[in-house]
């Protein structure tokens, strides 16, 4: 990966040329997009590049602190783009979340830590712990019939069923 600055702000182009430029590059190589920023960081979290993806998505977040840029449009093709929505897989390589409506299971990382986690219909947090997961709803209403803690996979005896302000803690 290699990083590039102007002035104080670190960003990936969408190409360069350590050997010199072609006569006739692609188009946009010299831009930054934070789509792309985002798959990149992403991918590189995917491949256990964990810092180095982590220092992606904090470059972004540095430009777009509100200093200079809003935090909430990252200008890229126009505003309110949707491509950096790809923002949000950092949170699924992160924490590992996995939801199954069909077959009622959740997983989650085996890296402790507290993951926000969310499908769409429910939402809330996961504290990993050492030997146990303690999970959360904020909003919405979640059943479990199976819990995926990295590689380890038990399916319960009985459907756990979380409601809005409920929380329960599985032992792994």
């Amino acid at each position: 990966m290699r990083s590039y600055a102007l002035g104080d702000e670190k960003a990936l182009l969408m190409a360069s040329w350590p050997n010199g430029r072609p006569k006739v590059p692609f188009p946009y190589f010299s831009e930054v997009m934070t789509g792309f920023e985002y798959a990149a960081a992403v991918g590189m979290m995917y491949e256990g590049m964990q810092p180095e993806g982590i220092e992606v998505v904090k470059n972004i977040r540095d430009r777009y602190n509100g200093n200079k840029r809003s935090p909430f449009d990252e200008a890229e093709c126009g505003h309110h783009y949707a491509r950096a929505m790809a923002s949000w897989a950092a949170n699924l390589a992160l924490s590992g979340f996995q939801f199954s409506a069909v077959d009622k299971s959740i997983s989650f990382t085996d890296k402790p830590g507290n993951y926000f986690w969310s499908n769409g219909y429910v939402w809330g947090t996961a504290k990993v712990g050492d030997s146990e997961i303690e999970i959360l709803v904020d909003s919405g209403t979640i059943e479990i019939n199976q819990l995926n803690i990295g590689d380890l996979s038990s399916d319960l005896k009985e459907t756990v069923v979380l409601n809005s302000g409920q929380q329960h803690k599985f032992k792994f």
